[in-house]
């Protein structure tokens, strides 16, 4: 049977009620979205961060330049499998550290402050932190190893609540979508009983008069959809640039990746799926029990 539309004008409340709860659902979807892909390249680049580089901290020592104790150190560091080179900060580049901090121009010269060595190991190798440490402590007490370890891990951790908590969102849309369509199905159908039943009594289908409701959803869905991402574009684009002022190098970097607009891109037509499967269900079970 050729599909005809049928003469369901919207006489209820319900016209704009699911295209705008699609466009709030896609909306709220693609910032989820956009949250779980900036954190898991972040979580990628803060782990090859931690398995790149170490930091040597060397505690200032009254009437010590450090220079001694900074050759030593290097040359422990050079005997180290693993290490591919160390370099030691400038003293400028420890101010230039602290000053975010302390303020520019805040630090006194004469102020003594740890001597930092910048290690950049060999990719894919494994130190042995714990030997490492008690080779330094030898020809330089009180020095201490960062290798990052405790601190990314637990930003690692705090990166996955993020994304559970965007999942959480994404799925809470859809589900509020789904609902959504349900209700204004059901209500479709209670509205335009009479000219469902005249179709039943020249002969009509079920299939037939689902399909007529199930696109009616689906072209409200994909309306909504295309409501909600242009804002949502909109503002990531606007996040995106506002994160990237902010000078802080742990920082997630929100960027319009290929990945992220594919993922993007394909909200409205999802969500038209959806509507189109779910009103489809919703209808057929509401037909089946009328007369």
């Amino acid at each position: 049977m050729r599909f005809t539309p049928l003469p369901l004008r919207d006489n209820s409340a319900t016209g704009p009620f699911l295209p705008w709860t699609v466009a709030l659902g896609v909306f709220l979807a693609a910032l989820a979205i956009a949250g779980a892909l900036t954190l898991a390249a972040a979580v990628e680049r803060w782990r090859a961060d931690r398995a790149a580089t170490l930091t040597i901290e060397l505690p200032a020592l009254a009437g010590d330049d450090g220079g001694r104790r900074i050759d030593k150190v290097l040359a422990v560091l050079t005997d180290t499998d693993g290490v591919a080179g160390a370099r030691p900060l400038a003293r400028a580049e420890l101010v230039a550290l602290l000053e975010p901090w302390l303020g520019a121009g805040n630090i006194d010269p004469g102020l003594p402050l740890p001597r930092l060595i910048d290690v950049r190991l060999t990719p894919s190798a494994s130190v042995d932190l714990a030997r490492l440490k008690t080779r330094l402590a030898v020809v330089a007490p009180g020095v201490a190893i960062d290798d990052r370890q405790l601190w990314l891990d637990r930003l690692v951790t705090v990166a996955h609540g993020f994304q559970a908590v965007a999942l959480a969102v994404a799925i809470a849309a859809a589900a509020t979508f789904v609902g959504a369509v349900v209700f204004t199905t059901r209500t479709q159908i209670a509205v335009h009983r009479e000219t469902v039943e005249v179709l039943h009594l020249i002969g009509a289908e079920d299939g037939f008069v689902a399909a007529a409701f199930a696109r009616r959803s689906l072209v409200s869905a994909l309306w909504g959809g295309v409501l909600g991402l242009v804002p949502a574009m909109a503002t990531l684009v606007a996040l995106g640039e506002v994160i990237g002022a902010v000078e802080a190098p742990l920082l997630p970097r929100l960027t319009i990746t290929p990945l992220l607009l594919a993922a993007l891109a394909a909200l409205p037509p999802l969500a038209g799926l959806l509507a189109l499967i779910t009103a489809r269900t919703t209808a057929m079970s509401a037909l089946a029990r009328l007369p």
